[in-house]
């Protein structure tokens, strides 16, 4: 049972009451926002909720046991702060959401309504409507340890202890050719074809400073590098702008071992059978049918 201030439930017990809703944005990066339904802005929490930021709410839902609720906010893109280039670096994506029930004539009267997160953002003429899920949905979510043939690590985290930092692992190139959002062509990075398949790239110069992708295909021909990324950039890519790559890795037993020469740390079970071995018939004299280990 949700518990409210005796002030609060006063105030709303009486024949009128002075009420609205805030909502208190954090992003990935750490930046907060504040915004409100209110015609004023409030501050509490250390946070200026401003308002007039075109910003209102929808129904919100919540659900019994561990059914997912949530709702929608909706605001016009630059009057509530949030820009286009913003949700489309993904800056948005996963943002915790804080939903408050204030009593604005006095801001002391205050009741925290949920805490959820950003999902999908649909935008359309100059408008947003954002999802807001609640905590639930993290059950969702795969955690723990996955049992499974290929790597459960993400390169360079303390699990698997890949130093990215290296300059055998990383490097950093300029762009000389582009197409403007998906494809770069760069000189002097000097990794082996294919090396950065699966990596991070991440700019450092131009409009999409700060702005990493992953990287869908790496070629390295004739002394130059192309890169085909796997999301369309924010920001038109120019001739100039500068990044930094780091290595890829398909998560096989194989390339941890001849690429990254770090079996010592490979999170997955190689030798896990598959369903192709589960349904396969036994033929009659065929070796490694003695009980035995079927890699010795």
């Amino acid at each position: 049972m949700r518990s409210i201030p005796s002030s609060l439930a006063a105030h709303m017990a009486g024949g009128a009451t002075s009420l609205c809703h805030c909502w208190k944005l954090i992003r990935r990066d750490g930046r907060s926002f504040g915004f409100t339904d209110h015609d004023r802005d409030l501050a509490f929490g250390g946070t200026l909720f401003a308002a007039r930021s075109g910003l209102e709410a929808a129904e919100a839902s919540a659900e019994l046991g561990f059914a997912v609720g949530g709702g929608e906010v909706s605001g016009a893109l630059m009057s509530a702060g949030l820009t286009e280039d913003d949700i489309a670096s993904g800056f948005y994506d996963d943002a915790s959401v804080e939903t408050w029930l204030v009593n604005w004539s006095n801001v002391a009267e205050r009741l925290l309504l949920d805490i959820g997160s950003i999902g999908e953002i649909r935008r359309a003429d100059g408008s947003f409507i954002a999802e807001v899920r609640g905590a639930m949905h993290r059950y969702d979510e795969e955690r723990g340890r996955l049992f499974r043939a290929t790597c459960s690590a993400d390169l360079g985290d303390a699990r698997c202890g890949v130093n990215l930092a290296s300059s055998s692992h990383s490097g950093t190139g300029t762009v000389t050719r582009t197409d403007g959002f998906l494809g770069i062509v760069a000189s002097g990075i000097g990794f082996a074809d294919g090396w950065c398949t699966g990596g991070r790239l991440t700019w450092t110069g131009g409009d999409n400073a700060g702005v990493s992708v992953e990287i869908k295909v790496h070629r390295a021909i004739n002394g130059t590098d192309e890169f085909d990324l796997w999301q369309r950039a924010p920001q038109t890519i120019e001739a100039g702008d500068t990044f930094h790559v780091t290595a890829g890795c398909d998560k096989t037993h194989a390339t941890c071992r001849r690429k990254f020469d770090n079996v010592a740390n490979f999170r997955g079970f190689p030798h896990m059978p598959g369903n192709d071995f589960i349904i396969r018939m036994p033929q009659q004299g065929e070796p490694g049918l003695d009980g035995g280990s079927l890699f010795r």
